[in-house]
């Protein structure tokens, strides 16, 4: 695909994603699953940002959101959004598995939509288990995926273990050895 061809499927997912928050605010969502003032929050596949812009205004200036995604043009718009609007507790990462992240630095990892698409899973499975904190959740939704692959897919790697499930999200906790 070409940068004309990425740059217009990036927009029409953004609208897509526009339509879709209108009707169910991703502030919302982050709330009712936890997000606090204080919390390090990893958007894993951010795409056009509008879950890391939610969770940056729910954390606040103490808290730090990592955006990371494999597209070029999802990690410059997100850049240019969140300096316009002046959130400077959002860190872009462009990459497709890899943080470069500290071991157990965050609370919370998002991972809604993206699990479907990803090459490698467990490599990516891995990273999410090494930055999570020993008491940090993965929230995953991913509606590409049946219930029961969503999940058996989490805890047969291994990393991570349900805990619970809140519309339609699915709460893993780390896995200790």
């Amino acid at each position: 695909m070409n940068r004309t061809d990425k740059d217009l499927h990036f927009k029409l997912m953004a609208l897509e994603y526009k339509v879709r928050d209108f009707f169910n605010p991703p502030v919302n969502i982050l709330k009712g699953i936890g997000i606090k003032p204080g919390h390090y929050v990893l958007d894993f596949g951010c795409g056009p940002g509008n879950y890391s812009i939610s969770a940056s205004r729910l954390i606040g200036n103490n808290g730090k959101v990592y955006a990371i995604d494999i597209n070029p043009v999802a990690i410059d718009n997100l850049k240019k959004i969140s300096s316009k609007k002046g959130l400077d507790n959002i860190e872009t990462i462009l990459s497709d598995h890899k943080t470069n992240l500290s071991d157990n630095i965050i609370d919370a990892v998002i991972l809604f939509d993206v699990y479907h698409e990803l090459d490698d899973k467990i490599k990516v499975l891995k990273e999410l288990y090494r930055v999570l904190k020993p008491d940090g959740v993965l929230l995953m939704s991913d509606h590409h995926l049946t219930r029961e692959n969503l999940i058996s897919s989490l805890t047969d790697s291994g990393f991570f273990k349900l805990s619970k499930e809140k519309n339609k999200i699915f709460i893993f906790n780390k896995t200790t050895y």
